[in-house]
């Protein structure tokens, strides 16, 4: 119990507890509850920090990279809610908002410095993947008294503990982190050669023109295992198995910039801008610029590429990594991480595909990937079968790309691979099995190819079915 006295009034007033809160206060131990706040442990405050990207946009941010926020305008006025600037302490958390026409919470950041009378100092501690729209925030009942939804004209408003982890828990519903205690396996260029049958002097070749291109197509026959290759590629320069920085497409004939890079798309009665797999996967990227990530694109000649990577076909050159554009659809500068690296796979037995474009040859490098038939891990997985079956089928299988390699119509890219004849162990290496390959992967094939040549297509219907006669 107390009496209420204003600053006006002069006096002493004492306090007594209610004896039935004294009462309930006598049966808990207090012993361990200061009475007074440890001046050590700092308590941090959170802040909205608006940014105009007409004037400068969090995009421009690299993580880690502190920027400074003035606490007068151009004009040498107070900046609106000054007291804010002020306030705002060392290792305060922000979460970053783009006003109009963006209007998503795009980063989170953290107070460096404190002000030095002239601004405050930040940085971009994460670039949000998947932004948060404004109107989510606004609706929300948790945040109606939230200062910038009150009085939005300024840059810095003050957040509550609660305001802000409820938007932080909405921002990690959109944006997850990978499990921090999540064991990763190691995987090295010998995992790699242990699974890939292709030669060591192949692979430091091909790990070469990746890094320096920082674009390579993986082209080649049917079934010589490219995408195979190019997530165990991933691993080996990775030095272990983490899929969360590997992304996969397909490219078609219809796919377009809207879904690679962004476009509005249907939203209940109305049409909202949203961002394309690469657009958001390059965000992730930005994040971790001490890690390698993959970007990996099946049947990358399928696709218009101009069409599809408009005017980011530039940014995707190792040259040009880094340097920021303007989208087509939000007016906003964006680029293409420096360590992100794009595999693209295409078969070079496909007719019905045109001549890859010129602007395509110039961005990436490109890599024959061979039957690996000879190499020395096929060869000791045909040995572990210790099957006089599969040893003549194989025999046939090579004779076969031999004479595909040497007919000037067809050439090498026609061969058959080998991945038609792996992931089997010996007790799997049946002669169903290999009828199978033969009868519905092979001889198909060999139908497309010599359409026109029906008694060759004959004569080697008749050697490869022979390999199973008694």
């Amino acid at each position: 119990m107390g009496k209420y006295a204003d600053k006006s009034v002069e006096g002493i007033y004492i306090w007594r507890l209610r004896s039935e809160l004294n009462e309930a206060l006598e049966k808990i131990d207090l012993a361990g509850v200061p009475l007074y706040v440890d001046p050590s442990k700092e308590i941090h405050g959170f802040w909205w920090l608006t940014s105009n990207p007409k004037i400068w946009s969090f995009s421009d941010i690299k993580i880690g990279e502190e920027q400074s926020y003035t606490l007068y305008n151009e004009n040498g006025n107070k900046r609106r809610v000054f007291q804010n600037f002020l306030d705002a302490k060392i290792g305060d958390m922000v979460i970053g908002y783009e006003a109009y026409p963006v209007k998503k919470v795009v980063a989170i950041g953290r107070i460096t410095q404190k002000n030095d009378g002239k601004a405050i100092f930040f940085e971009k501690t994460e670039g949000l993947s998947t932004p948060i729209e404004y109107l989510r925030l606004k609706e929300a009942p948790e945040l109606k008294k939230m200062e910038f939804f009150v009085q939005p004209n300024g840059s810095l408003f003050r957040l509550t503990k609660g305001e802000f982890d409820f938007i932080m828990d909405i921002i990690r519903e959109e944006n997850p982190l990978k499990q921090p205690d999540t064991i990763l396996l190691k995987y090295s260029k010998a995992d790699f050669l242990r699974k890939v049958y292709m030669t060591e002097e192949r692979y430091d070749v091909l790990e070469a023109l990746l890094k320096n291109k920082m674009n390579v197509i993986l082209q080649g026959a049917p079934g010589v295992g490219k995408t195979f290759i190019a997530k165990k590629l991933a691993y080996a320069i990775m030095g272990e198995v983490d899929d969360h920085r590997i992304e996969m497409v397909q490219f078609h004939q219809n796919y377009s910039y809207e879904d690679f890079i962004m476009g509005y798309r249907p939203d209940g009665a109305d049409f909202k801008l949203t961002d394309g797999i690469f657009y958001r996967f390059c965000q992730v990227a930005a994040n971790h610029p001490d890690k390698e990530y993959f970007f990996i694109i099946d049947e990358i000649d399928r696709g218009n590429m101009s069409k599809i990577f408009g005017e980011l076909l530039m940014l995707i050159e190792k040259g040009y990594r880094g340097t920021k554009a303007t989208l087509a659809y939000s007016g906003m500068p964006f680029s293409v991480p420096e360590n992100l690296y794009i595999i693209g796979m295409m078969n070079t037995a496909d007719r019905s595909l045109a001549m890859i474009d010129y602007a395509l040859r110039r961005r990436f490098s490109f890599f024959e990937i061979e039957p690996g038939f000879n190499s020395e891990g096929f060869t000791n997985y045909q040995k572990a079968f210790a099957n006089e079956t599969f040893d003549a089928l194989i025999d046939q299988i090579k004779l076969l790309n031999k004479e595909i390699t040497e007919d000037r119509s067809l050439g090498r890219g026609f061969q058959i691979g080998h991945s038609y004849f792996c992931g089997r162990e010996a007790a799997g290496c049946t002669d169903e099995w290999m009828r199978s390959i033969v009868e519905f992967d092979i001889l198909p094939m060999l139908g497309e190819y010599w359409f026109d040549e029906p008694t060759r297509q004959q004569r080697w219907e008749k050697a490869l079915r022979g390999v199973f006669d008694d």
